[in-house]
């Protein structure tokens, strides 16, 4: 089958070539700083086309791309912490799952933007939780990532700022992050199932921009050493800033 019967109908050639170009900058991000990806994909792209079909694209191409790393996460992660937070984005994800399916695209659009300006300043800011463990502060984290990647696959700030704020090793630390994210995908593949999203063309369309997605992935993992990490992580988060306001609904008129 050629690429043009794996694009959805509602979205242009140009469109999907566009996507696709997204999708690489986002993966060479992903790729060089373990950060980034739906922060950059999820505005530009929810401007090309619709946020539910984005979403769901997004969801199918990373949960692919990470599914390798969980098993030495398993390994490695302390599953009875993990699990605890785990709890909050089981109720999560349903809600930012529901506001997605619900709400009109435009509207999804703003608060889509809304959320990652509000996660830019998140990182930009180096929270990290260092108060002592507390189940309901646990729960609410994960509630919190949840929410955000039901809505717009954007979870990673909460949770990447709460695990590195422990005292514990990052190994650890990180093997817990790719934990939550390989359940909070499951029960955001469950969830956008059951609420429609995940269509034959969400699948289909992820056969042509995964392989571009994994590419960038690849090319910013091969970046890493040869380039100073402080400049990348700027540069990331000036993609990010550049992504908020470029996939503004009120700049429709003027960009297109």
């Amino acid at each position: 089958m050629s690429p043009l019967g794996l694009v959805p109908s509602e979205v242009s050639l140009n469109a999907a070539i566009a996507i696709c170009a997204v999708a690489f900058v986002s993966g060479a991000a992903r790729g060089f700083s373990g950060f980034g990806a739906a922060l950059i994909f999820m505005p530009l792209a929810s401007s090309i086309a619709d946020p539910r079909l984005v979403a769901a694209l997004l969801l199918i191409i990373d949960f692919v791309a990470a599914a390798p790393l969980l098993p030495n996460a398993w390994e490695k992660a302390d599953r009875k912490a993990t699990a605890v937070i785990v709890l909050g984005a089981l109720v999560g994800v349903p809600i930012g799952t529901y506001f997605l399916s619900r709400l009109d695209p435009v509207t999804t659009r703003w608060i889509i933007s809304a959320f990652v300006f509000a996660l830019l300043l998140l990182l930009l800011s180096g929270w990290r939780y260092r108060g002592k463990d507390h189940a309901p502060v646990a729960v609410g984290v994960g509630g919190l990532s949840g929410f955000c990647s039901g809505l717009a696959q954007t979870g990673g700030p909460p949770i990447v700022g709460y695990w590195l704020g422990r005292p514990i090793p990052s190994v650890i630390a990180r093997a817990n992050i790719l934990l939550f994210f390989g359940v909070s995908d499951i029960f955001s593949a469950v969830s956008y199932t059951a609420a429609g999203l995940i269509t034959l063309d969400a699948i289909k369309f992820a056969f042509v921009v995964g392989p571009v997605y994994g590419v960038g992935v690849w090319f910013g993992a091969s970046l890493f050493g040869k380039a100073s990490e402080a400049v990348f992580r700027a540069i990331c988060y000036a993609l990010i800033a550049a992504a908020v306001i470029f996939g503004l609904p009120a700049l429709d008129g003027v960009l297109r």
